[in-house]
């Protein structure tokens, strides 16, 4: 009987962990079309920020506030046609936009770029002749970025005669949103390699709209502690990629409504059990505009930064890989042994794998500002291969990796 009650009461301490029901509420709820991808053209990610504020709030949380700021975008929510050879492309699967590239409209000639035998004179040399003029230059990507000095200059309309550039990426096809605060003289289409392939002509028509000084907000939710002299802060993005055309979407279940939802949890978990230390929850806008809403946070901070005990930012764990991927920043490398120690112990993960500190989410600019800080991501799973395209939906997310995620940040706090 004694060791019955020991499982059931080990059973209810877990249960009033980590929440799951809670967790797929929420991932499902932001990757829905209500949200139309959690993008700016539609009004998707400030809809999303004032559910999250709504949530917050029922989890019993202290302070919710809104922390508005602006940034300036490039979007694609009006007509979006490609046709190759007179073959009706799908948007999405077949191509997208590059995320700086202006709108266009009209049929073109293709030219190939020779990559096994590539010269830059040559390909401008063929590019002046009359049948390749106002054409489209195709060449895969990582070839183009090779040879970046040579193709950026397809890219204004000084430096060629071109119209417009395509570059090839295999299926299933990306879409970027990270350098859209500025748009190029001449349109930039990705295409995967097979529906590209020998095509002499292609007509596109596709609408863009830039928005200058478009609104947003962070949403910043707060529990006290016992004690406020510093504190605990987990961040999450919450905005994706939006729209590509009228009815395609980019519902971002991985990235990063399973981060959103992970905090959400955690916030309710604290507000049942207080903490020693003040803790804050923030949701940015703006990450995959190029951590637009945590520069401004960490340029307009709502507390000290230096008050801040350690930093999680949880972004992508909505997968199944068994090693969890991480970044620490050179002052949270202190205490990232425990964070072995406890996994080792507890078995949340068959590891912990620490990356190099890079800036592909919002941990970075805190960790430049010296702020000791973790960011984890379970990268490499079967969700993954989904990233950043259509396919990363409701139906394709695999919440695995939510629970161990949780419990090794909630044994952390509690032994750091």
């Amino acid at each position: 009987m004694k060791k019955l009650l020991i499982i059931l009461f080990a059973i209810c301490v877990q249960a009033s962990a980590q929440d799951m029901a809670l967790y797929k509420k929420v991932v499902k709820e932001i990757s829905s079309a209500k949200y139309q991808g959690r993008g700016y053209a539609k009004g998707g990610a400030n809809k999303a920020g004032k559910f999250l504020a709504k949530e917050y709030k029922k989890a019993g949380v202290d302070e919710v506030t809104l922390q508005p700021f602006t940034l300036d975008i490039q979007t694609f929510a009006g007509k979006m046609g490609m046709w190759a050879d007179g073959k009706k492309l799908t948007a999405g699967v077949d191509f997208s936009m590059r995320e700086y590239s202006p709108g266009v409209k009209g049929e073109f000639p293709v030219y190939h770029v020779d990559t096994l035998n590539f010269d830059a004179d040559k390909m401008f040399a063929d590019l002046a002749k009359p049948e390749y003029q106002n054409c489209l230059v195709a060449c895969e990507f990582w070839f183009t970025y090779k040879h970046r000095e040579a193709f950026s200059r397809l890219q204004t309309k000084d430096g060629c005669t071109n119209a417009g550039l395509i570059y090839t990426w295999p299926a299933p096809i990306k879409f970027f949103k990270a350098y859209g605060h500025r748009v190029v003289d001449k349109p930039i289409v990705w295409v995967t390699p097979e529906a590209i392939e020998g095509v002499k002509r292609v007509k596109l028509n596709v609408d863009a709209k830039f928005l200058k000084d478009y609104e947003c907000f962070n949403v910043i939710s707060k529990i006290e502690g016992e004690r406020h002299d510093s504190c605990y802060v987990f961040t999450a993005h919450y905005d994706h990629l939006g729209n590509l055309g009228k009815k395609v979407f980019y519902a971002g279940a991985n990235d990063n409504a399973s981060g959103t939802a992970t905090i959400v949890t955690l916030a309710a978990y604290y507000a049942k059990h207080r903490p020693k230390f003040d803790m804050y929850f923030l949701a940015f806008s703006g990450e995959d505009a190029n951590l637009r809403g945590s520069t401004y946070f960490v340029e307009h901070p709502t507390f000290p930064l230096e008050k801040i005990r350690y930093l999680f930012n949880i972004d992508m764990i909505g997968d199944n890989n068994p090693v969890e991927y991480c970044e620490v920043s050179d002052e949270g490398m202190k205490a990232f042994p425990l964070f072995e120690k406890i996994n080792a112990e507890k078995r949340h993960f068959k590891e912990l794998h620490r990356g190099d500190l890079a800036a592909n989410s919002d941990h970075y600019v805190f960790a430049v500002r010296h702020v000791p800080c973790i960011f984890f991501e379970n990268e490499k799973g079967d969700a993954f291969q989904y990233y950043h395209t259509i396919y990363d939906n409701w139906e394709h997310v695999v919440t695995d990796s939510y629970e161990p995620t949780f419990r090794l940040v909630r044994d952390f706090v509690e032994q750091y």
